[in-house]
């Protein structure tokens, strides 16, 4: 007599005819929504660091412009530096030696907020703030810059010409200008624009004033790109660990995701060794 076969009520529900048979893990736990709103919300750089990391660049561009028009006509931005600014020579140099103060201030605590970055390149960001209060602390003489300001001013421009290279992460970025080869290619424009301003400040080009602006410009403003793309990464990345667990929308309840891309059936987690394909 031929008994017929009683139909599997659990692979009915699942609505899947590919089936195998395995052994069936551990059930895993949802992970709970508390969870995943931290992972969502949390960013490796705080607000406070990315307004610092903005302000920077524009106090800096600020300072020489409010200064630049309190001097007389015969001081010329495109040949006189900002140091001839917070010199003893400049009119009101305590413009320009302020901005110096606060943007040294500034790029010392973004340095201390870019915790999406490893040590070195936070400490070589607080040692180029550290130099540029350095700057401000030594004013050039009406005579020339002394070798202490010389200092300072090249150690702020070296710092900042390698700090790319400390923030490139050799695991795949999902910002181009946080890879290996974004960060490089920053690194060689900062590498020519220095040189670049090195060799006007020891020939006395008739461009000096303008190389200086330019360089320090376009290198005070690459921390605050670097803070904005940790933010999306951030961003980025909750929201793939959020949309991780998947629920059935009529129980709610999750289905744990094997090594090979394969769910737990609803009701199939009680252990009945079958597996049904995503």
């Amino acid at each position: 007599m031929t008994l017929l076969a009683r139909p599997d009520p659990a692979r009915n529900r699942s609505g899947r005819d590919h089936v195998r048979s395995g052994p069936a893990p551990a059930s895993t736990e949802p992970v709970p929504a508390g969870r995943w709103r931290l992972l969502r919300d949390g960013r490796p750089v705080p607000d406070w660091a990315v307004g610092a990391a903005l302000l920077a660049p524009v106090v800096l561009v600020g300072g020489w412009l409010v200064a630049g028009a309190l001097q007389p006509a015969s001081y010329s931005p495109m040949r006189q530096t900002m140091s001839v600014l917070a010199g003893h020579s400049g009119t009101d140099r305590w413009v320009m030696t302020a901005a110096l103060l606060l943007v040294g201030g500034c790029q010392i605590a973004t340095g201390a907020g870019l915790t999406g970055v490893g040590m070195p390149a936070r400490i070589l960001l607080i040692l180029t703030g550290l130099s540029t209060l350095g700057i401000a602390a030594t004013p050039e003489p009406a005579t020339g810059p002394t070798s202490r300001h010389l200092a300072f001013a090249v150690s702020c421009v070296v710092t900042t010409a390698v700090w790319p290279v400390f923030v490139a992460r050799r695991a795949p970025a999902r910002s181009w200008i946080l890879g290996v080869y974004g960060c490089a290619t920053v690194t060689l424009v900062f590498a020519v624009l220095s040189c670049w301003l090195l060799i006007a400040a020891r020939d006395g080009s008739g461009d000096l004033g303008l190389v200086e602006r330019l360089t320090s410009a376009v290198q005070s403003l690459f921390p605050f790109v670097v803070a904005l793309a940790l933010r999306q990464t951030a961003r980025n990345t909750g929201h793939q660990r959020q949309r991780g667990p998947r629920a059935f929308p009529d129980t709610g309840r999750h289905l744990p995701r094997q090594a090979d891309g394969q769910f737990l059936a609803a009701g199939e987690r009680s252990g009945t060794g079958v597996w049904s394909r995503r």
